[in-house]
């Protein structure tokens, strides 16, 4: 079960970045800004192309194959 109180950012943002807090089909914007940093790559992925993030590790994704490779690094590297 996620805590009720918003995330706190795992390191210091960037100057641009964006505090999120990803939800379930959805996400909420806690600091404004233009982008997000992908919790792999590094890669930054603007806002507006933000499509993957795991709700329960509050980790946004740069892409689908990154999110899979993530899932199945974190879950044994079984089938997605």
């Amino acid at each position: 079960m996620r805590p009720t109180h918003p995330p706190r950012p795992a390191r210091p943002l960037l100057p641009g970045e964006a505090h999120v807090d990803y939800l379930d089909g959805d996400l909420r914007v806690l600091s404004e800004g233009q982008f997000v940093v992908c919790a792999v790559s590094g890669k930054p992925i603007p806002l507006d192309e933000l499509k993957y993030w795991n709700v329960d590790r509050q980790e946004p994704y740069a892409s689908l194959a990154i999110a899979v490779a993530r899932w199945r690094a974190l879950n044994g590297g079984g089938a997605a």
